[in-house]
C-alpha cells in the first residue's frame, strides 16, 4: 500500500476503515449491520460479484461511510483489483475481518485435489493474501488489527469435514505465528472461534465429485447419514446466532489488546476446556463415542466392533 496517510488519520474524528469479507449472509452481514448502527467506522463490505445483491437485500446500502465491493478470494486478480480500487478511495485498511469461507462435505477418501485447493484457497490462501496486502500500511502507521473468523473445527476436526477442518487449522496456526510477528509493530491479531451457529449455512456446503450424494457410493454411507442430520439438528437447536457472534467480533474491534483466541459460542467454550482437561490419549476415543451412530459405522465392512473399541479405551486409561 502507498505511504499516503489519510488527512484525518490523527484526528479524534477519524473513523477507522474496516474491511469485512463474506458479507452476503450470516456473521458477515450481521457484523455489517451492527457496525453501521454504531456509526463509528467506515466499512468496506465484500462478497463475490454474484452475491453482492444479497447484501443490499439484507438491508444494507452504500453511503458516505459504506462501500459494497466485489471480492473473490478464489482469484488473485480479484484481490489485486480490489486493492487498486482501494488506493483510489479510502486508501488504507485499519481493521481486517477475514470472515468469508466455504465448507466442503467429504471424507478424506472422497476429496480430490481441485476440491482441496478450492477449500484452502477461500478459507486460507485468500485470507493470507489479504493480510499480506494490508500489513505494509499497518506496519508503517504502527497500528492495525487483523481478526480472523475461525471455528471449533480449528480446535477439533470432525469426520466428513476433513478439508474444512484443515483450512481452519491452517488459519489458526498462521494467526498464532502472525501474533508473534506483528505484536512488536503495534498490530493485533485475533481469532474468533464460533461453534455451531443457528443459520442455514449447513445447506450451503460444497461436494467433491465423490462426496456428492449421487456419487458417494455405500462404503461411507453410515458416516454421511449420521453426520448430515446431526449437524443440521445442532445448528437448528443452538442459541448462538450470527448476531451474537458479531457482538464478539465487535468486542474484539473495540478492545485495545484483544486476546489471540476468543471462543464465540457455548460449545466452543466447552470444547476449548474439554481438549485441555481430558488426557490426550483419551480425548478422541471419547469424542468418537459421542458422535451419532459412530459405533455402527462400516460394520458390514470390518471385523472391528464396539467391544474392541471399549477395550481400547479401557487400556488407554490403564484398565484391563
Amino acid at each position: 500500500m502507498s505511504d499516503f496517510k489519510h488527512e484525518s488519520d490523527n484526528s479524534k474524528d477519524y473513523k477507522p476503515v474496516i474491511l469485512i469479507t463474506g458479507c452476503s449472509s450470516g456473521i458477515g452481514l450481521a457484523l455489517a449491520k451492527l457496525l453501521i448502527e454504531k456509526g463509528d467506522y467506515r466499512l468496506i463490505l465484500t462478497a463475490r460479484e454474484g452475491s453482492l445483491k444479497r447484501i443490499r437485500e439484507g438491508g444494507v446500502s452504500e453511503s458516505d461511510s459504506v462501500r459494497i465491493w466485489p471480492l473473490d478470494l478464489n482469484s488473485m486478480q480479484s484481490i489485486d483489483s480490489f486493492f487498486s480500487k482501494l488506493h483510489l478511495d479510502w486508501n488504507v485498511i485499519d481493521i481486517l475481518v477475514n470472515n468469508a469461507g466455504i465448507s466442503y462435505r467429504g471424507v478424506v477418501e472422497h476429496m480430490d485435489p481441485d476440491s482441496e485447493l478450492h477449500q484452502m484457497q477461500v478459507n486460507y490462501l485468500g485470507p493470507m493474501a489479504l493480510i499480506r496486502k494490508t500489513l505494509p500500511s499497518m506496519r508503517r502507521r504502527g497500528r492495525g488489527k487483523i481478526i480472523n473468523i475461525s471455528s471449533v473445527s480449528g480446535m477439533l476436526a470432525m469426520p466428513t469435514m476433513s478439508s474444512y477442518s484443515a483450512s481452519k487449522y491452517a488459519v489458526e496456526g498462521a494467526s498464532e505465528a502472525l501474533w508473534y510477528e506483528v505484536k512488536p509493530l503495534g498490530i493485533n491479531v485475533c481469532l474468533v472461534q464460533p461453534g455451531f451457529v443457528n443459520s442455514n449455512s449447513f445447506k450451503n456446503v460444497y461436494f467433491s465429485e465423490s462426496s456428492h450424494p449421487k456419487g458417494r457410493g455405500t462404503f461411507y454411507k453410515d458416516y454421511y447419514d449420521s453426520m448430515e442430520p446431526f449437524v443440521a439438528k445442532v445448528m437448528g437447536l443452538t442459541t448462538t446466532t450470527p448476531e451474537k457472534v458479531a457482538k464478539k467480533v465487535y468486542w474484539a474491534i473495540q478492545k485495545q489488546n484483544p486476546p489471540l483466541r476468543i471462543p464465540a459460542s457455548p460449545d466452543a467454550v466447552f470444547f476449548y476446556y474439554l481438549r485441555r482437561l481430558l488426557p490426550r490419549r483419551l480425548l478422541h476415543h471419547v469424542l468418537f463415542w459421542m458422535l451419532p451412530g459412530s459405533v455402527r459405522w462400516a460394520k458390514q465392512y470390518t471385523n472391528k466392533r464396539p467391544q474392541a473399541f471399549i477395550r481400547r479405551i479401557l487400556r488407554s486409561v490403564g484398565i484391563g
